[in-house]
């Protein structure tokens, strides 16, 4: 599958996902997820089998631990891009001090696609209040491997 392919298969199955209603560690496409759930679902449907395993996970994970979880986890299974196009992954920080805790996929210059509480899966506006927000900027690998090293 070209990158270009595989671009397309991601935001295809973006749109799927568009209604889905929140459910907090789910990620069951029509029945509910949260937004890690959002982009393993996603994952799946593109590239087969998980890489890992989340573990569980309360919904203030990342102000309790402190830690990078989300980035960490970006950086064993995702490659770092510096650029923000359609079908990249967005981890966003809601405060500078805190870690990364939410996740969004582009879907084109202007929207992106993530799950939130009240809402579910939906698009939102690329705006300058998320835009400030990102955290890290990241790809689906091409190979068949889901390991990789970031570009950077």
């Amino acid at each position: 599958m070209t990158s270009e392919e595989l671009d397309a298969a991601i935001l295809a199955e973006c749109r799927a996902w568009i209604g889905t209603p929140y459910r907090h560690q789910a990620s069951v496409k029509g029945v509910g997820c949260d937004c890690l759930g959002l982009l393993r679902g996603i994952w799946r449907a593109v590239r087969g089998r998980e890489p890992e395993a989340p573990p569980p996970y309360s919904p203030d994970w990342g102000d309790v631990s402190g830690g990078e979880t989300l980035l960490a986890a970006a950086g064993r299974h995702l490659v770092r891009t510096e650029a923000i196009a359609p079908a990249r992954v967005l981890l966003f920080r809601w405060h500078p001090h805190l870690p990364a805790k939410h996740v969004g996929i582009v879907l084109d210059k202007r929207t992106f696609i993530h799950a939130c509480e009240h809402a579910g899966v939906a698009k939102a506006r690329l705006s300058g209040q998320w835009l400030r927000r990102v955290a890290g900027i990241y790809h689906f690998p091409a190979a068949a491997n889901s390991t990789v090293k970031s570009e950077r």
